[in-house]
């Protein structure tokens, strides 16, 4: 009989299912991340992107780092890019007392991260705002209102 563990294991491919099928159907779409070879031996990070009738907006999880540590511009006009290079880790002052010691340190990985993302055509890349309250970093994206369409009127003639 399979553990727990080893069921979740077999699953995991399939959590990523819905992304590698958007890249396969709409290749140049809304493919948004893009996975490159520079992104080796960096954390992936964790984005949520919500669509809104006026904006896109890129939520990611940057803990205890600020604002000189992150870095969001555009490359080529169309793709979003999100680095963040990695703080120090803000450790307590008993660190600095003599005898001090750390038993363990698990939080001591600085997240290090590089994200990239391929924008849709109605975003509007002059408008792109950011900002990271809370250790949350919120990258907003406006969208460019569709064209107004023409309008046929029908006029009668006596």
């Amino acid at each position: 009989m399979k553990s727990y563990l080893d069921r979740a294991l077999a699953m995991s491919p399939l959590l990523h299912f819905p992304e590698e099928l958007e890249r396969i159907i709409i290749p140049s779409g809304r493919s948004y991340d893009q996975r490159h070879e520079e992104n080796k031996g960096l954390e992936p990070a964790a984005v949520d992107i919500k669509e809104t009738p006026k904006e896109y907006v890129f939520y990611a999880d940057v803990p205890g780092l600020t604002k000189s540590d992150i870095q969001v511009y555009v490359e080529e006009e169309k793709v979003l890019v999100i680095k963040c290079q990695g703080g120090k880790r803000k450790r307590d002052a008993v660190e600095d007392e003599e005898g001090c010691k750390y038993l363990r340190m698990e939080r001591n990985r600085s997240p290090k991260f590089l994200r990239k993302f391929t924008l849709p055509g109605d975003a509007n890349v002059e408008g792109i705002s950011a900002s990271c309250v809370d250790g949350v970093l919120t990258v907003t994206v406006p969208r460019i209102p569709p064209a107004m369409k023409s309008k046929t009127i029908q006029i009668s003639v006596n």
